[in-house]
């Protein structure tokens, strides 16, 4: 019997033929897949999650590196926490945000790196 995944560098499961094919015929996979690709499309969201990447952070820690008012990180916040791609919880009078798991930056490293190559002169 075929394995229905494969496994990267970091044990993360990646779909293969089969299993890709399954995914694109499921309309609500395909839906929630958008949403998540959605969600990355916005510079000050994809900043907040790539800040993310290097550890937990305040609302107020996110606001100094990505400049933009504390009500504008909090709305980015909750998109990205209905899209499951970060998690918060409580520290005292704050909230702390997370990365949801590591495919959110596996996700961050593949896109940047991608736009790096890009990037680079011929």
């Amino acid at each position: 019997m075929a394995e229905t995944h494969m496994t990267n560098g970091c044990g993360c499961k990646i779909a293969n033929d089969d299993t890709l094919r399954a995914h694109l015929a499921n309309d609500d996979v395909v839906y929630s897949a958008t949403q998540i690709f959605d969600a990355l499309s916005d510079s000050t969201r994809f900043q907040i999650l790539g800040v993310l990447v290097l550890g937990e952070k305040s609302v107020s820690d996110l606001q100094e590196v990505c400049h933009v008012s504390q009500s504008a990180i909090s709305h980015q916040l909750r998109l990205l926490r209905d899209r499951g791609l970060v998690n918060a919880r409580r520290d005292g009078q704050r909230m702390i945000y997370s990365l949801a798991d590591e495919h959110v930056e596996q996700l961050l490293r593949v896109g940047l790196s991608h736009a790096a190559e890009d990037a680079r002169p011929e």
